[in-house]
């Protein structure tokens, strides 16, 4: 008889688990029919992936890379993911996420970006980097905790993810690919520890990776299953590019980067907007960071507001319109 009323209890649980909308990470999204429609038809992140290319002319990017490495420590990388970061806070459609046959709105702005824990090391690993954009950072204070984690990442010191994937890899196989179901399971349920979502990088707005600094070109890169990072931008290395201007062809300094977007989160409109976004700062960062000569220079907010001046001026219209339809 206990048999019976443990299997019913458990019958409940799964029903009421289904029913589960809630996430630490994100707030439910009821969408139009036919998008919902695509989470059944397209499940996974990489059979619903779509490629973008895109070039950004470099001359004013590395302009001010050299003049605000004056001040403080900056490459490209720091860049871009300062630009994504700020980009964030007016396309709120490029952050969200599909987990569990639903569509969620991220809570929080987040970047991850991966690195060589020794400088030019060629056989130094990987380590990645996940860096929340808060809403009173500033160009400065971001790069500066940009800067402090890249330290402690490259330092001796055993981080979370050190200490996480020692425990798991002490498993045995067998155990091991139990456990990863397991979570994948909790996961899809809204049941992952809201801990466990926040120290990993793979639960990202974007995962940046910069090729470029390897001085490679840029590939295609999948989306990763595990986690729920919509969109990864991989920049290759700043090269001379054919370009049309004013009707001339013209050879311009690049940065190439290319992006893999899953689509079930929005369409490919809006998808568009977002890279367009992303181009506008890269290709005048002036504009939107300040002057690095200037006096007070790292101060700009990451966070556009109503009424921005940053968004007043010809090339900012994409982002602009971002921020009056979610607004």
């Amino acid at each position: 008889m206990w048999m019976a009323y443990l299997g019913g209890l458990l019958l409940l649980v799964w029903i009421l688990m289904s029913f589960k909308t809630s996430r630490p990470d994100g707030t439910y999204i009821k969408t139009h029919p036919y998008r919902r429609m695509m989470f059944f038809l397209y499940p996974t992140r990489n059979e619903s992936v779509v490629y973008f290319d895109d070039y950004v002319r470099a001359d004013k990017l590395l302009r001010f890379v050299k003049e605000a490495n004056e001040k403080i420590h900056i490459d490209i990388t720091h860049m871009a993911v300062v630009a994504y970061g700020l980009v964030l806070s007016s396309q709120h459609k490029m952050n969200r996420f599909t987990i569990g046959r639903r569509l969620y709105q991220r809570n929080g702005r987040f970047v991850s970006f991966s690195m060589k824990r020794q400088k030019l090391g060629e056989e130094a690993k990987i380590s990645v980097v996940k860096m929340k954009v808060e809403d009173d950072d500033t160009f400065e204070s971001y790069i500066r905790r940009i800067n402090q984690k890249i330290g402690i990442e490259r330092s001796d010191k055993v981080t979370y993810a050190d200490k996480e994937l020692s425990l798991f890899l002490r498993l045995p196989r067998v155990i091991l690919n139990k456990a990863i179901r397991m979570l994948y399971w909790l996961d899809y349920h809204n049941c992952l520890p809201g801990a466990f979502i926040a120290n990993d990088a793979m639960y990202t707005s974007s995962f940046i990776a910069n090729l470029g600094s390897l001085e490679m070109r840029a590939g295609y890169h999948h989306l990763y299953e595990w986690g729920t990072c919509s969109l990864f931008l991989m920049l290759g290395k700043i090269e001379e590019h054919a370009m049309v201007e004013d009707g001339q062809v013209v050879a311009r300094r690049v940065l190439h980067v290319r992006f893999s977007f899953d689509e079930r989160i929005d369409d490919g409109l809006n998808a568009g907007k977002g890279i367009e976004a992303l181009r506008a700062i890269l290709e005048d960062p002036y504009r939107y960071f300040g002057d690095p000569k200037a006096e007070g220079f790292g101060s700009a907010s990451l966070t556009f507001t109503e009424g921005d001046p940053r968004l007043e001026a010809s090339g900012a219209e994409v982002l602009a319109a971002g921020l009056a339809k979610a607004s």
